[in-house]
C-alpha cells in the first residue's frame, strides 16, 4: 500500500512529513535512510511523523537522515505547525514532542514556535563530565586556525556554538563530524560557527547531528541566540542569518525561546515504503 507524504522546507532545511494520526506508520532506520537519500529516495534532512496525542493537537517525531531519532527540530516544527494551523483554521495549537510540549501561534501572517526553555546545565546538554557551559574546555586546531571556547546549550538536543570572526574560513564539512562525536558529547552534538555582526544580527553555519551540513537549523539558531545573549554579544531578539535564509529568534525573560521564519510546501505524493532500498 502506498503511503501519502508531504515534502516541506524551512529555509532549505527540508522534510518528508507523514501523517500517522489515522493509520499507524512504522518506519525503521533503514527505511528512513532510504527516504532521505537524495539520489535513490525522496531526499531530506529529516523525516517527520505526525502521531495522535493524548492532550495536544498532535505528537511530532523527528528522524535524522542517518535513521536516528531526534528530540527536537525547530524548522520541522514550524513547517508542520503551519500546515496543521491551515488544516484546523486556528491561530494556535500545542504539539507534543519527545523534548516536551511546543506552542505554535500565527500572528500578522507569521508563524511563531515556542521551542520551550533553554537548558544550560551540563547534565541537561548532556556533557560527559562537569563543565561551565558558558566556556567549554574544548579546542580543535585546523588549517584555518583554532576553534575553542564554545558555549553549550540544549534546545531538546545538544548544541555547541563557536563564535568566530568569519564562518566561511573553516572547513565545517571536515570539522563538524569530529566535533559532533567528541567524547564530551555522549549523545553527539550539533556544531555551529557563529559570527555576531551587531546586537541584532548573527551569521552562522551549522553541522547538524545526524544530517550534516544544513542550509538552516532552527534549534541551532535558538541555541546560538541564547549563547550570544549569555556572553552579552547581542540583544534578546535577534535575526539569525543562515545559508538558506533568516530566522527571527527571541529569548524571553521566562527562558522560553521563540522562533519565526518562512516555511514552504514543495509537493505531495505517495510512496511504497516496503520497496525502499537503503543506501549502504
Amino acid at each position: 500500500m502506498d503511503t501519502a507524504f508531504v515534502k516541506m522546507h524551512g529555509l532549505g532545511n527540508d522534510f518528508i512529513v507523514f501523517d500517522a494520526r489515522q493509520r499507524r506508520i512504522g518506519l525503521g532506520a533503514a527505511q528512513i535512510r532510504a527516504l532521505a537519500d537524495r539520489h535513490r529516495g525522496i531526499g531530506c534532512d529529516q523525516v517527520i511523523v505526525i502521531e495522535p496525542a493524548a492532550q495536544d493537537l498532535a505528537m511530532l517525531r523527528f528522524f535524522n537522515a542517518d535513521g536516528g531519532e531526534s528530540g527536537a527540530c525547530g524548522n520541522g516544527t514550524r513547517c508542520v505547525g503551519a500546515m496543521l494551523l491551515d488544516q484546523t483554521g486556528s491561530d494556535h495549537a500545542t504539539l507534543s514532542t519527545v523534548a516536551g510540549r511546543i506552542a505554535v501561534d500565527r500572528s500578522d501572517g507569521e508563524v511563531w514556535v515556542d521551542m520551550g526553555p533553554a537548558r544550560l546545565d551540563w547534565r541537561d546538554i548532556p556533557l560527559s563530565r562537569p563543565q561551565d557551559t558558558l566556556h567549554l574546555e574544548l579546542r580543535v586546531d585546523t588549517e584555518a586556525g583554532s576553534l575553542a571556547d564554545p558555549v553549550a546549550v540544549s534546545m531538546g538536543n545538544p548544541h555547541a556554538v563557536f563564535f568566530v570572526p568569519d564562518v566561511e574560513v573553516f572547513d565545517l564539512a571536515t570539522i563538524g563530524p569530529r566535533l559532533e562525536r567528541h567524547p564530551l558529547f555522549p549523545e553527539r552534538a550539533n556544531i555551529t560557527l557563529a559570527n555576531v555582526q551587531g546586537r541584532e544580527r548573527i551569521v552562522a553555519r551549522v553541522w547538524e547531528r545526524g544530517a550534516g551540513l544544513t542550509l538552516a537549523c532552527g534549534t541551532a539558531a535558538c541555541a546560538m541566540a541564547v549563547a550570544a545573549v549569555r556572553r552579552d554579544l547581542c540583544d534578546r531578539r535577534v535575526k539569525v542569518v543562515l545559508p538558506g535564509g533568516t530566522l527571527t529568534i527571541e529569548w524571553r525573560a521566562d527562558n522560553h525561546v521563540l522562533m519565526s521564519g518562512a516555511v514552504s510546501k514543495v509537493f505531495q505524493g505517495s510512496i511504497d515504503l516496503d520497496r525502499l532500498t537503503a543506501r549502504p
